[in-house]
């Protein structure tokens, strides 16, 4: 026998208990799938690999189901040990996570992602929505950055948005600090909230102008112990308006190009961002031009009582209202906190600093923000 034939007939002996011993081949696993749906939405199917699991449910905050706040939805296991659900949904963003037996996991097919103050979500984008998709415009930039806070006596992180053609430019531009919900981080209002296209689309079709939008980290004593610690360690001690004041607005106006009179200045916030939006507006009414509070207002259990606490404040607001180009509030229907939003609105409007507000459809989702934003950032610095 030839030697050559010899030797492949060894390896090929030598390699049968090797090639006997690789384990099935698994099947191929697609997470999310976004196809046409019905209505003119579409339908996600969400999909995990987990033969030996005995339940997984798919957890989103941000889906709506018919259930207010929603509820799990289940996962039907196939033979193949592959797990799948489909939900048809409108056009946005969505953040969502598996439970498998109990046990938090994000989606191993899916390196999207959106971090909030402890974890981070798997995240889905589902095209459809002009207004938010990312268009063939001129893009700004988003920029992570870190700055030295004393009053927290740490380094603290925040995401900053420059428009189109800030780089190339010597002009100075008006700012807008745009604040995020408890639970949630600095990172939620690009990567879930998409505020860089939606400021892209709305200054490319000349609805929205040129502006810095600074969104910071907004967790301090007095919210973080809702959710625990951070996983890095150490729980926030400092007030977040003592950081605004002292450390974040002063390195804005020393890094970036940016307008310092009160018409160039605005602030809006999400749920615990809006009540610390209205903090900041009632601490300093005279440094803001415009105030923006999305499914929010002041956490009171009872506005007489605060009212009577803070007299000076709202009687301070008052004042500055000659200066106060916008003061927009908006909530949906269906949101949790939409008695808070009620009974502030009622309150500003008795102490004749009267708000514009919408009152939509909706819950306390992340599809609200993302069109009140749309609909908020057109109303400034004009």
């Amino acid at each position: 026998m030839p030697r050559m034939l010899v030797t492949l007939l060894t390896l090929a002996v030598g390699l049968a208990p090797a090639v006997a011993q690789q384990p099935p081949r698994r099947p191929p696993v697609v997470s999310p799938e976004i196809k046409d749906g019905k209505d003119g939405k579409k339908a996600i199917t969400f999909r995990l690999l987990a033969p030996k699991a005995e339940k997984v449910l798919l957890n989103s905050s941000d889906i709506p189901s018919e259930k207010n706040p929603p509820e799990p939805r289940e996962l039907k296991k196939g033979d193949n040990g592959v797990w799948e659900t489909t939900l048809d949904v409108a056009p946005g963003t969505y953040r969502y996570k598996f439970n498998v037996d109990g046990a938090a996991v994000s989606d191993p097919q899916n390196p999207a992602v959106s971090e909030s103050f402890t974890t981070a979500w798997s995240l889905v984008r589902v095209p459809g929505a002009a207004w938010m998709d990312t268009a063939d415009v001129p893009h700004g930039a988003v920029a992570s950055i870190t700055y030295k806070s004393t009053a927290a006596g740490k380094t603290r992180r925040a995401h900053v948005y420059t428009p189109p053609g800030y780089e190339t430019s010597t002009d100075k531009y008006p700012v807008l600090y745009l604040l995020h919900g408890a639970g949630d981080c600095d990172d939620s209002w690009t990567s879930v909230g998409r505020a860089h296209d939606i400021l892209d689309n709305l200054i490319a079709a000349k609805k929205a102008v040129p502006m810095i939008v600074v969104m910071p980290a907004g967790h301090d004593a007095k919210f973080a112990g809702m959710f625990g610690p951070p996983p890095q360690g150490g729980q926030p001690t400092a007030r977040f308006e003592d950081d605004f004041e002292k450390d974040l607005r002063p390195h804005i106006e020393k890094t970036y190009r940016v307008k310092t009179d009160r018409a160039d200045r605005a602030v809006a916030g999400l749920s615990m961002g809006g009540a610390q939006t209205l903090s900041l507006f009632l601490s300093k009414p005279k440094d803001f031009a415009a105030v923006g509070v999305f499914s929010s207002g002041i956490f009171a259990q009872n506005m007489d009582d605060w009212e009577k606490a803070n007299k000076e404040k709202v009687t301070g607001a008052a004042a500055a209202k000659e200066g106060l180009k916008v003061f927009w509030f908006a909530t949906g229907k269906d949101d949790f906190l939409l008695n808070s939003t009620r009974n502030t609105v009622a309150m500003f409007k008795k102490n004749e600093v009267p708000p514009v507000y919408a009152e939509t459809d909706g819950a306390h989702t992340w599809i609200k923000w993302q069109q009140y934003l749309n609909e908020f950032a057109p109303m400034l610095f004009k």
